[in-house]
Protein backbone atom coordinates (compact mmCIF):
# COMPACT_ATOMS: atom_id res chain seq x y z
CA UNK A 1 0.00 0.00 0.00
CA UNK A 2 1.36 3.40 -0.95
CA UNK A 3 2.28 5.88 1.75
CA UNK A 4 0.51 8.44 -0.42
CA UNK A 5 -2.91 6.87 0.06
CA UNK A 6 -5.53 8.44 2.32
CA UNK A 7 -6.19 5.07 3.91
CA UNK A 8 -2.54 4.54 4.84
CA UNK A 9 -2.11 7.70 6.86
CA UNK A 10 -5.50 7.43 8.52
CA UNK A 11 -4.79 3.87 9.64
CA UNK A 12 -1.25 4.61 10.84
CA UNK A 13 -2.81 6.70 13.60
CA UNK A 14 -4.53 3.66 15.15
CA UNK A 15 -3.25 1.47 18.01
CA UNK A 16 -1.46 -1.65 16.77
CA UNK A 17 -4.37 -4.10 17.18
CA UNK A 18 -6.89 -1.90 15.42
CA UNK A 19 -4.36 -1.01 12.75
CA UNK A 20 -3.71 -4.68 11.99
CA UNK A 21 -7.45 -5.30 11.76
CA UNK A 22 -7.92 -2.41 9.33
CA UNK A 23 -5.08 -3.53 7.11
CA UNK A 24 -6.59 -7.03 7.07
CA UNK A 25 -9.93 -5.49 6.06
CA UNK A 26 -8.13 -3.54 3.35
CA UNK A 27 -6.66 -6.82 2.08
CA UNK A 28 -10.13 -8.34 1.81
CA UNK A 29 -11.37 -5.29 -0.09
CA UNK A 30 -8.41 -5.39 -2.46
CA UNK A 31 -8.98 -9.10 -3.12
CA UNK A 32 -12.57 -8.46 -4.19
CA UNK A 33 -11.65 -5.36 -6.17
CA UNK A 34 -8.93 -7.22 -8.05
CA UNK A 35 -11.47 -9.89 -9.03
CA UNK A 36 -14.08 -7.37 -10.17
CA UNK A 37 -11.60 -5.25 -12.14
CA UNK A 38 -9.52 -8.13 -13.48
CA UNK A 39 -9.08 -9.18 -17.07
CA UNK A 40 -10.82 -12.53 -16.71
CA UNK A 41 -14.03 -13.14 -18.68
CA UNK A 42 -17.19 -12.04 -16.92
CA UNK A 43 -18.27 -15.60 -16.12
CA UNK A 44 -14.90 -16.31 -14.48
CA UNK A 45 -15.09 -13.14 -12.37
CA UNK A 46 -18.65 -14.03 -11.32
CA UNK A 47 -17.47 -17.48 -10.33
CA UNK A 48 -14.55 -16.09 -8.32
CA UNK A 49 -16.88 -13.76 -6.43
CA UNK A 50 -19.20 -16.69 -5.77
CA UNK A 51 -16.25 -18.64 -4.36
CA UNK A 52 -15.44 -15.72 -2.07
CA UNK A 53 -19.06 -15.55 -0.92
CA UNK A 54 -18.90 -19.26 -0.14
CA UNK A 55 -15.64 -18.77 1.75
CA UNK A 56 -17.25 -16.05 3.88
CA UNK A 57 -20.16 -18.37 4.64
CA UNK A 58 -17.79 -21.20 5.55
CA UNK A 59 -15.80 -18.95 7.85
CA UNK A 60 -18.86 -17.88 9.82
CA UNK A 61 -20.43 -21.34 9.87
CA UNK A 62 -17.37 -23.47 10.58
CA UNK A 63 -14.59 -21.10 11.61
CA UNK A 64 -12.42 -22.36 8.75
CA UNK A 65 -10.83 -19.73 6.48
CA UNK A 66 -10.64 -21.00 2.90
CA UNK A 67 -9.03 -17.83 1.52
CA UNK A 68 -5.80 -16.16 2.75
CA UNK A 69 -7.42 -12.74 3.03
CA UNK A 70 -10.16 -14.18 5.22
CA UNK A 71 -7.58 -16.00 7.32
CA UNK A 72 -5.90 -12.64 7.91
CA UNK A 73 -9.24 -11.02 8.71
CA UNK A 74 -10.54 -13.76 11.05
CA UNK A 75 -8.89 -12.36 14.23
CA UNK A 76 -10.62 -9.03 13.58
CA UNK A 77 -13.94 -10.74 12.89
CA UNK A 78 -13.67 -12.56 16.21
CA UNK A 79 -12.37 -9.64 18.26
CA UNK A 80 -14.65 -6.91 16.92
CA UNK A 81 -17.74 -8.98 16.03
CA UNK A 82 -17.63 -7.92 12.41
CA UNK A 83 -20.99 -8.75 10.77
CA UNK A 84 -21.09 -11.24 7.92
CA UNK A 85 -23.83 -9.19 6.24
CA UNK A 86 -21.40 -6.34 5.55
CA UNK A 87 -18.72 -8.66 4.15
CA UNK A 88 -21.41 -10.07 1.85
CA UNK A 89 -22.64 -6.57 0.95
CA UNK A 90 -19.21 -5.70 -0.40
CA UNK A 91 -19.37 -8.75 -2.66
CA UNK A 92 -22.84 -7.60 -3.77
CA UNK A 93 -21.31 -4.27 -4.80
CA UNK A 94 -18.53 -5.95 -6.76
CA UNK A 95 -21.13 -8.06 -8.55
CA UNK A 96 -22.87 -4.86 -9.64
CA UNK A 97 -19.63 -3.88 -11.42
CA UNK A 98 -19.09 -7.32 -12.94
CA UNK A 99 -22.69 -7.83 -14.06
CA UNK A 100 -23.01 -4.28 -15.41
CA UNK A 101 -20.86 -2.49 -16.08
CA UNK A 102 -22.74 0.35 -14.44
CA UNK A 103 -23.51 3.05 -16.96
CA UNK A 104 -25.52 6.08 -15.86
CA UNK A 105 -27.33 4.33 -13.00
CA UNK A 106 -30.44 5.86 -11.54
CA UNK A 107 -29.94 7.75 -8.31
CA UNK A 108 -31.32 4.88 -6.18
CA UNK A 109 -29.00 2.45 -8.00
CA UNK A 110 -26.01 4.71 -7.41
CA UNK A 111 -26.83 5.08 -3.72
CA UNK A 112 -27.22 1.30 -3.41
CA UNK A 113 -23.84 0.83 -5.09
CA UNK A 114 -22.21 3.32 -2.72
CA UNK A 115 -23.82 1.63 0.27
CA UNK A 116 -22.45 -1.72 -0.80
CA UNK A 117 -18.90 -0.85 -1.86
CA UNK A 118 -18.22 1.96 0.63
CA UNK A 119 -20.87 1.95 3.33
CA UNK A 120 -20.17 -1.71 4.08
CA UNK A 121 -16.49 -0.95 4.65
CA UNK A 122 -17.46 1.93 6.92
CA UNK A 123 -19.82 -0.28 8.91
CA UNK A 124 -16.99 -2.76 9.48
CA UNK A 125 -14.46 -0.04 10.24
CA UNK A 126 -16.47 1.69 12.96
CA UNK A 127 -16.67 -1.62 14.83
CA UNK A 128 -12.90 -1.94 14.64
CA UNK A 129 -12.68 1.64 15.94
CA UNK A 130 -14.83 0.59 18.90
CA UNK A 131 -17.80 2.70 17.78
CA UNK A 132 -20.62 0.35 16.71
CA UNK A 133 -22.95 3.25 17.46
CA UNK A 134 -21.59 5.10 14.42
CA UNK A 135 -23.44 3.23 11.66
CA UNK A 136 -25.17 6.36 10.35
CA UNK A 137 -21.80 8.10 10.08
CA UNK A 138 -20.36 5.09 8.24
CA UNK A 139 -23.10 5.20 5.60
CA UNK A 140 -23.11 8.94 4.83
CA UNK A 141 -19.34 9.25 4.93
CA UNK A 142 -18.94 6.15 2.79
CA UNK A 143 -21.20 7.65 0.14
CA UNK A 144 -19.30 10.94 0.25
CA UNK A 145 -15.97 9.17 -0.24
CA UNK A 146 -17.27 6.98 -3.05
CA UNK A 147 -18.83 9.91 -4.92
CA UNK A 148 -15.52 11.75 -4.65
CA UNK A 149 -13.73 8.74 -6.13
CA UNK A 150 -16.27 8.63 -8.96
CA UNK A 151 -15.70 12.30 -9.75
CA UNK A 152 -11.92 11.89 -9.66
CA UNK A 153 -11.90 8.76 -11.83
CA UNK A 154 -14.60 9.61 -14.38
CA UNK A 155 -12.17 9.38 -17.31
CA UNK A 156 -10.44 6.24 -16.03
CA UNK A 157 -13.81 4.55 -15.55
CA UNK A 158 -14.96 5.57 -19.03
CA UNK A 159 -11.90 3.81 -20.41
CA UNK A 160 -13.25 0.49 -19.12
CA UNK A 161 -16.84 1.15 -20.12
CA UNK A 162 -18.15 2.40 -16.79
CA UNK A 163 -20.08 5.59 -16.08
CA UNK A 164 -21.15 6.10 -12.49
CA UNK A 165 -22.61 9.59 -12.95
CA UNK A 166 -26.35 9.20 -12.35
CA UNK A 167 -28.80 9.49 -15.23
CA UNK A 168 -30.64 12.27 -13.39
CA UNK A 169 -27.53 14.48 -13.37
CA UNK A 170 -26.80 13.78 -17.02
CA UNK A 171 -30.36 14.64 -18.03
CA UNK A 172 -30.38 17.80 -15.90
CA UNK A 173 -27.17 18.89 -17.67
CA UNK A 174 -28.77 18.30 -21.08
CA UNK A 175 -27.29 14.93 -21.97
CA UNK A 176 -29.75 12.31 -23.19
CA UNK A 177 -27.27 9.52 -23.93
CA UNK A 178 -25.33 7.28 -21.59
CA UNK A 179 -22.29 6.14 -23.58
CA UNK A 180 -19.26 6.64 -21.31
CA UNK A 181 -16.97 8.04 -24.01
CA UNK A 182 -19.66 10.35 -25.39
CA UNK A 183 -20.41 11.73 -21.93
CA UNK A 184 -16.69 12.18 -21.23
CA UNK A 185 -16.27 14.47 -24.26
CA UNK A 186 -19.57 16.33 -23.93
CA UNK A 187 -19.30 20.04 -23.05
CA UNK A 188 -21.96 19.57 -20.35
CA UNK A 189 -19.82 17.08 -18.41
CA UNK A 190 -18.65 19.72 -15.89
CA UNK A 191 -22.26 20.65 -15.11
CA UNK A 192 -23.22 17.01 -14.48
CA UNK A 193 -20.16 16.46 -12.31
CA UNK A 194 -20.89 19.63 -10.34
CA UNK A 195 -24.30 18.20 -9.41
CA UNK A 196 -22.71 15.00 -8.13
CA UNK A 197 -20.12 17.08 -6.27
CA UNK A 198 -22.95 18.82 -4.43
CA UNK A 199 -24.34 15.38 -3.51
CA UNK A 200 -20.94 14.48 -2.08
CA UNK A 201 -20.74 17.75 -0.15
CA UNK A 202 -24.21 17.17 1.29
CA UNK A 203 -22.97 13.83 2.59
CA UNK A 204 -19.88 15.44 4.09
CA UNK A 205 -22.13 17.92 5.90
CA UNK A 206 -24.28 15.04 7.15
CA UNK A 207 -21.12 13.28 8.35
CA UNK A 208 -20.11 16.43 10.21
CA UNK A 209 -23.50 16.46 11.93
CA UNK A 210 -23.07 12.80 12.91
CA UNK A 211 -19.62 13.51 14.37
CA UNK A 212 -21.06 16.37 16.40
CA UNK A 213 -23.71 14.01 17.76
CA UNK A 214 -21.38 11.09 18.43
CA UNK A 215 -18.29 12.86 19.71
CA UNK A 216 -14.76 12.26 18.46
CA UNK A 217 -13.74 9.30 20.61
CA UNK A 218 -12.28 6.52 18.48
CA UNK A 219 -13.17 8.20 15.19
CA UNK A 220 -9.87 9.88 14.29
CA UNK A 221 -9.33 7.71 11.16
CA UNK A 222 -12.81 8.59 9.90
CA UNK A 223 -12.12 12.28 10.49
CA UNK A 224 -8.81 12.04 8.60
CA UNK A 225 -10.50 10.32 5.67
CA UNK A 226 -13.24 12.93 5.65
CA UNK A 227 -10.80 15.85 5.70
CA UNK A 228 -8.62 14.32 3.00
CA UNK A 229 -11.43 13.46 0.62
CA UNK A 230 -13.14 16.79 1.21
CA UNK A 231 -9.93 18.52 0.17
CA UNK A 232 -9.80 16.27 -2.91
CA UNK A 233 -13.39 17.19 -3.75
CA UNK A 234 -12.65 20.90 -3.41
CA UNK A 235 -9.76 20.57 -5.86
CA UNK A 236 -11.94 18.71 -8.33
CA UNK A 237 -14.59 21.43 -8.13
CA UNK A 238 -11.94 24.12 -8.65
CA UNK A 239 -10.51 22.16 -11.60
CA UNK A 240 -14.00 21.94 -13.07
CA UNK A 241 -13.65 18.67 -15.03
CA UNK A 242 -12.41 20.63 -18.05
CA UNK A 243 -9.71 17.98 -18.50
CA UNK A 244 -11.14 14.88 -16.79
CA UNK A 245 -8.32 12.70 -18.06
CA UNK A 246 -5.88 14.58 -15.78
CA UNK A 247 -7.75 15.11 -12.49
CA UNK A 248 -5.99 16.95 -9.68
CA UNK A 249 -4.74 14.63 -6.97
CA UNK A 250 -3.44 15.22 -3.47
CA UNK A 251 0.24 14.51 -3.05
CA UNK A 252 1.75 12.32 -0.37
CA UNK A 253 2.91 15.18 1.83
CA UNK A 254 -0.45 16.95 1.55
CA UNK A 255 -2.18 13.79 2.77
CA UNK A 256 0.31 13.45 5.62
CA UNK A 257 -0.13 17.10 6.58
CA UNK A 258 -3.92 16.71 6.65
CA UNK A 259 -3.63 13.59 8.84
CA UNK A 260 -1.31 15.29 11.30
CA UNK A 261 -3.44 18.44 11.39
CA UNK A 262 -6.61 16.49 12.17
CA UNK A 263 -4.78 14.40 14.77
CA UNK A 264 -3.56 17.55 16.48
CA UNK A 265 -7.13 18.68 17.08
CA UNK A 266 -7.73 15.67 19.32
Amino acid sequence: MSGGSSFYWAMRLLPAGQRAAMFALYGYCRRLDDIADGNDPIDVRRAKLAVMRGAVAALFETGVALDPTLAALKPAIDRFALPRAELDALIDGMEMDVNGPLTAPTMPELRLYCRRVAGSVGMLAVRIFGRPDADALAVVLGEALQLTNILRDVAEDAGIGRLYLPAEALHAAGMQFHTPRAVLTHPALPAACAMVAEMAEENFRAAEAQLARLGRRGLLPARVMMATYRRQLARLVLHGWRHPETPPRLGRFTRLWIALTVAATG
